[in-house]
């Protein structure tokens, strides 16, 4: 029994979404942050001609197809995107991206500019904090795209916030990432060197042997066409860093 007149501690608003405690945090927020930090690591590196993303694929058992796997998601054709945390939750808003890119699509006759969907991504997310009867997504989305205005890479987070990055880390191990992306990362950085970056970068902090199997790596150049690397692509790759 909770004597009179104490306070609510913060645990005691945890269980509500669109309750601030008396510090005025959203603690679900924080959880929600806390399951992107929990899922394999994900990086997107922006260079001077594209963008690429890059994530570890850990699969739960040697017997599972890893060909059912897919964490890189075309959205539009010059916008793909990748995720952080849980994986259902990440089908949604792909769905959903992808939705609202066609919709622009059949009003404008044109390819919606990566910043805009970026913000129609973001509204859904926020949504997801400020409704009763619902929790906020598990996951971060590293989303990549090219369009008239260059190459963009943007991260989303869980309570709908987003920025744009020369080169950023979501996952287990982004802290060491993001430290390593810092070292070599520079302004005039071509598209090649930003893969053999990502590789590496991912590299750094990976449990066993990288193969062409384990990881997925999704770029975007110049073409503006938004392409996942094959796994033999991703193996030329590997050997030309060894």
């Amino acid at each position: 029994e909770r004597g009179a007149g104490v306070e609510m501690g913060e645990s005691d608003y945890s269980f509500s979404l669109t309750t601030f405690s008396p510090s005025g945090k959203l603690v679900q927020i924080e959880y929600a942050l806390n399951a992107v930090s929990a899922g394999a690591t994900s990086l997107g590196i922006k260079a001077k001609n594209g963008v690429v993303l890059a994530t570890e694929k850990r699969m739960p058992s040697t017997l599972m197809d890893e060909s059912t796997l897919k964490k890189v998601s075309l959205i539009t054709e010059n916008i793909g995107m990748v995720y952080s945390g849980m994986g259902p939750d990440s089908r949604v808003l792909v769905k959903k991206a992808r939705k609202q890119a066609q919709a622009y699509f059949r009003v404008y006759k044109d390819l919606i500019p990566t910043a805009q969907l970026v913000k129609e991504i973001a509204s859904v997310m926020q949504e997801f904090t400020q409704s009763g009867g619902v929790r906020p997504f598990g996951v971060s989305l590293l989303v990549a795209g090219f369009d008239e205005d260059g190459a963009h890479l943007y991260q989303v987070d869980p309570s709908g916030s987003f920025f744009a990055w020369k080169a950023t880390a979501i996952g287990k191990n982004m802290v060491n990432a993001k430290t390593f992306l810092e070292k070599r990362y520079s302004d005039d950085i071509e598209l090649e060197d930003a893969i053999h970056t990502a590789i590496l970068t991912l590299k750094e902090g990976f449990e066993g042997q990288v193969t062409e199997s384990n990881i997925e790596i999704g770029i975007v150049g110049e073409d503006q066409k938004f392409r996942s690397l094959s796994p033999a692509e991703i193996k030329d790759y590997l050997m030309e860093i060894e």
